[in-house]
């Protein structure tokens, strides 16, 4: 199945169907699942949501990821989707202190961004082994073809 352009394979769509059946069916209205990502190798599944679904998607207190967790026994991260890359970069990048993001193409035709971090949040932002690094580096390529993103 394709959602805009990205191909969904049928585990992804299994967990955005799990996902729907476990939020509230008030909420379900709200909430439009952009994205689904397994990440085998880290043993965690990204969820992209439309812009302003972020906190309905997580759940009060955190409800809906912890029993997802529970259920598939992986790591769930969200991400609020924005048409604007900048904004995009900061919200892959929560909780963290994003100061600044550049993004500029460089003479060879590739798009790159730097992203300025308070150095208080900079393990956040970079996250245990890189790994949320490499998910920004991930979701900015798929989304608006960035081809690297340094993180200072």
């Amino acid at each position: 199945m394709s959602k805009g352009g990205i191909k969904l394979t049928d585990v992804e769509m299994k967990y955005i169907n799990l996902f729907q059946d476990i939020t509230e069916p008030t909420a379900r209205e709200r909430i439009s699942v952009k994205d689904c990502i397994v990440d085998e190798e880290q043993g965690r599944v990204i969820f992209v949501v439309n812009e302003g679904g972020l906190g309905i998607a997580i759940g009060k207190g955190g409800r809906n990821i912890r029993l997802l967790e529970k259920m598939t026994g992986k790591k769930w991260e969200m991400v609020e989707y924005s048409e604007d890359p900048v904004k995009f970069i900061k919200n892959a990048l929560k909780p963290a202190d994003v100061k600044e993001v550049r993004i500029t193409e460089r003479p060879d035709g590739k798009t790159i961004a730097v992203v300025t971090v308070d150095p208080k949040t900079k393990g956040v932002a970079i996250g245990k082994n890189g790994k949320n690094a490499e998910r920004l580096r991930m979701l900015a390529k798929r989304y608006f073809q960035i081809q690297n993103v340094s993180i200072l």
